[in-house]
């Protein structure tokens, strides 16, 4: 029987959904969504604990350095600097 995936929006504050987390997950760039088995667990590598990519991050203590998933701007891509038209 295949897993159940869970489709999470890069937002929300989960550990699936931090870069600090190493569990198994798929992100889309474009759509803007991570995609994590139901039960996933992974390695909060900020706390070195093991941690349910569900696990909501709010609850966490003030060791928790939650730090988005979404991609950094290329190099010389400065959408305020453009020319303009």
């Amino acid at each position: 029987m295949k897993k159940k995936k869970l489709i999470v929006p890069a937002e929300v504050k989960v550990c699936a959904t931090c870069s600090y987390w190493d569990g198994e997950r798929r992100v889309d760039d474009e759509l803007r969504v991570v995609v994590v088995a139901e039960d996933s667990a992974g390695e909060c590598l900020v706390q070195s604990k093991n941690s349910s990519g569900l696990n909501d991050v709010r609850g966490e203590t003030s060791h928790c350095a939650w730090e988005h998933l979404a991609p950094d701007a290329p190099p010389g891509n400065d959408p305020e600097g453009g020319r303009s038209s």
